[in-house]
């Protein structure tokens, strides 16, 4: 969509449960002057003896984005709940829709609300959100002595979480379900979920969870180099310090996306969107039997949105988006595969490879030659038993080339 020199004819206002009393001016008199309103039937039934055009939000969301270029340079508001950029429409539609067509008007959010009922501090909280999202997605963020403000799908929310915390080890932390926050029907209730006995509730409710985990829960760190124990593999598994290394390496960010080719089990791909929830990540991997283990391996670990890719590279990799790292576990020699991976790196990226057989040092050797990057012998032993004595046990040396993509020149554009 084009916005230029188009005036602001779509706002967004975001409606708490004390419904029109707790809007402010400009954005009651923003929803009194469109000509259309679109929102939930909770939020239309606060006008409803209006004259405006209502529609009620259409299911699947995304049909609404398409349908308001219909209503283009028309006054339209969209009602929403709360803070209409915290997980709600506001972030949908800001992607289609240029921000200087928009006028968006938040309420208090359930983040804001629900810290100032339980008293936490926004900064030491994490917000996670499980609108149609698997419950996997919270694993990242579990630890002792966690704090978690997670808005939920439906009524049946804090039971299901309560034993997703058991599962994971988790099940002496406490629960506070919040419902009808900052409205006349506020009500609250609270238990271990090791413990939990509440039936379902209001569906649109808050949970706050103090995170407190078991004397044998073994704790996922986010920092890479998990045990290697955690991952279901058939061998095919990059060891912990290595792979605490080559992520490492690869220099992950918050937004950044992998390709982790040959991935194997996945650990590489995994161990990377662990470190940040906005870290993105496509594992490749041609055997079908790993492709499923990667699979199992990302649900079990907290990852669940890895997209894999049962393909051989490099012909897969055309129609993937660009990434801004590359991880090359296997099949440097195969024609064409760096090439491919070299074309599609974008600038400022690097990309690594792992080599282990004479093959693959040798073409190396001569990538390195001509067009640079730093290569590492990397070598680990482990102290294993034999007999009645300790023995160092090496593995298999591991040779890495690490080699950056500069950026080209360009001037800084004016606005």
């Amino acid at each position: 969509m084009s916005s230029t020199n188009i005036e602001p004819w779509l706002s967004v206002i975001g409606i708490g449960e004390n419904g029109l009393e707790g809007l402010t001016e400009a954005a009651k008199l923003s929803i009194a002057s469109s000509e259309i309103v679109i929102g939930g039937k909770r939020h239309l039934s606060l006008i409803s003896n209006s004259n405006q055009i209502h529609l009620v939000w259409p299911s699947p969301l995304n049909k609404l984005v398409k349908k308001l270029d219909l209503y283009r340079g028309r006054k339209t508001c969209i009602l929403a709940t709360g803070d209409p950029m915290c997980y709600g429409i506001g972030s949908t539609l800001i992607r289609t829709i240029s921000i200087k067509e928009m006028i968006i008007i938040p309420s208090q959010s359930a983040l804001a609300l629900a810290c100032a009922r339980i008293g936490w501090k926004h900064e030491e909280v994490d917000l996670i959100t499980l609108h149609g999202r698997p419950f996997a997605s919270i694993d990242t963020h579990l630890r002792p002595h966690g704090k978690l403000i997670v808005l939920s799908n439906d009524e049946n929310t804090p039971i299901d979480l309560a034993h997703h915390l058991v599962t994971r080890g988790y099940g002496d932390s406490h629960l506070t379900v919040l419902e009808h926050m900052a409205g006349p029907l506020e009500k609250r209730y609270s238990g271990c979920a090791n413990n939990w006995k509440h039936p379902p509730g209001a569906a649109l409710n808050t949970v706050a969870i103090s995170l407190s985990s078991g004397r044998n829960t073994y704790v996922k760190t986010r920092a890479p180099g998990l045990d290697d124990g955690v991952f279901i593999n058939d061998g095919q598994l990059t060891k912990r310090e290595i792979r605490a290394l080559t992520i490492s390496a690869l220099e992950p960010y918050p937004g950044a996306l992998l390709w982790d080719i040959g991935a194997g089990s996945g650990a590489i791909s995994i161990e990377w969107m662990r470190i940040d929830p906005r870290c993105h990540a496509i594992a490749i991997e041609c055997n079908i039997q790993r492709a499923t283990l990667i699979t199992k391996n990302a649900e079990n670990l907290g990852t669940p949105y890895l997209r894999v890719v049962n393909k051989k590279a490099p012909s897969s990799l055309s129609n993937l988006p660009r990434p801004n790292a590359i991880f090359i576990g296997g099949g440097i020699t195969q024609k064409g595969l760096f090439e491919k991976c070299w074309q599609e790196l974008r600038e400022g990226g690097c990309l690594v490879c792992n080599l282990v057989t004479a093959e693959s040092e040798a073409k190396v050797f001569k990538l390195q030659g001509r067009l640079g990057g730093s290569l590492t012998r990397l070598a680990v032993s482990r102290l294993e038993p034999l007999g009645k004595a300790n023995i160092w046990r090496p593995h298999l040396q591991i040779t890495q080339w690490k080699l950056s993509k500069p950026h080209t020149v360009r001037e800084c554009s004016k606005k």
